[in-house]
C-alpha cells in the first residue's frame, strides 16, 4: 500500500532569504493530517540564498540528518565541531540532551540547497554527537547506498532509531529496487529528477508512504536522485 505526497501539496514558505517546503508539519505550518511518518518527524526542502542561514539555535531529544544536494553548508555547533559540507556530503547531529548550533551559506554567489531530516530517537536524554559523511561520485550510482543506520554498517553515519537511509542516483532508464522486512515500512523522496515507482509517475519534491510491501522499485525517466527511508 502507498500514498503519495506530491510535492506542490507541501507547506511552503518564501522568506526572500529562505525558500523552504515542509513535507510534515513544522514551525508555522501546521497540518493535522501530515504529522510525521513511523520515527520520521521532519523532511524539510530549503534553499538558502548567499551569505544566509539559520542563526545559533536550539534542539534536543531528535537525530537530525542533513544532506547538501547543491552548494555548500557551514555548519557550527555548541560542541565546537566546526564544519563545511560540499553538494553530495551528509551530516547527523544527536541533539540528546540539548545541543545548539548554526547553519549557513557561506558562498557569496551561489545558492545552497539541502534536505534537513529529523527522526525521532529511540530514546530521550541522549549524548550529543556529531558525524559526517562524504559520498565517492560512483558509490550511490545506480544502486541504493546506506548512508544511516542505526549500527554504522557499510560505512554509514549512526542514529539511534532502528531506521536506514539510501540515496540511489539514476540515468534515464536505470532502475534499482530495495527489500523490506515484514512489518517495516519505508518512505521514498524523490530529490532530483523524475521517476516512477508502483506505478506512480513522481517528480522533484514528491514523497510516497509505504506500508505492506515486500521492495520498493524505482526506475528513473530521466537523470534523478532518490532518498529511500526504512522505517521499523
Amino acid at each position: 500500500m502507498f500514498r503519495v505526497r506530491k510535492a506542490a501539496e507541501r507547506g511552503h514558505f518564501n522568506h526572500g532569504w529562505l525558500d523552504t517546503q515542509h513535507t510534515f508539519s513544522f514551525g508555522d505550518y501546521y497540518d493535522p493530517a501530515h504529522m510525521g511518518f513511523r520515527s520520521l518527524r521532519v523532511v524539510n526542502d530549503d534553499r538558502v540564498a548567499p551569505g544566509q542561514g539559520f542563526g545559533m539555535h536550539s534542539h534536543r531529544d531528535m537525530e537530525i540528518v542533513t544532506y547538501v544536494l547543491e552548494g555548500a553548508l557551514e555548519h557550527k555547533d555548541s560542541m565546537g565541531n566546526g564544519s563545511i559540507l560540499r553538494a553530495g556530503e551528509l551530516q547527523r547531529m544527536t541533539a540528546g540532551t540539548g545541543i545548539r548550533h548554526s547553519e549557513s551559506n557561506p558562498s557569496g554567489a551561489e545558492w545552497l540547497h539541502l534536505y534537513q531530516i529529523w527522526l525521532q530517537p529511540d530514546r530521550k536524554a541522549l549524548q550529543p554527537g556529531y558525524e559526517e559523511l562524504a559520498l565517492a561520485g560512483d558509490e550511490k550510482r545506480g544502486r541504493f547506498r546506506l548512508v544511516v543506520s542505526p549500527d554504522g554498517a557499510d560505512g554509514s553515519i549512526t542514529i539511534h532509531q532502528d531506521a536506514r537511509l539510501y540515496l540511489a542516483s539514476l540515468l534515464s532508464g536505470e532502475s534499482v529496487s530495495q527489500k523490506l522486512e515484514p512489518g517495516r515500512a519505508a518512505w521514498l523522496q524523490v530529490l532530483e529528477g523524475s521517476v516512477k515507482s508502483f506505478e506512480n509517475a513522481l517528480v522533484a519534491g514528491d514523497g510516497v508512504a509505504i506500508t505492506d510491501e515486500n521492495q520498493v522499485a524505482v526506475h528513473a525517466a530521466a537523470p534523478s536522485e532518490v532518498l529511500l527511508f526504512d522505517l521499523a
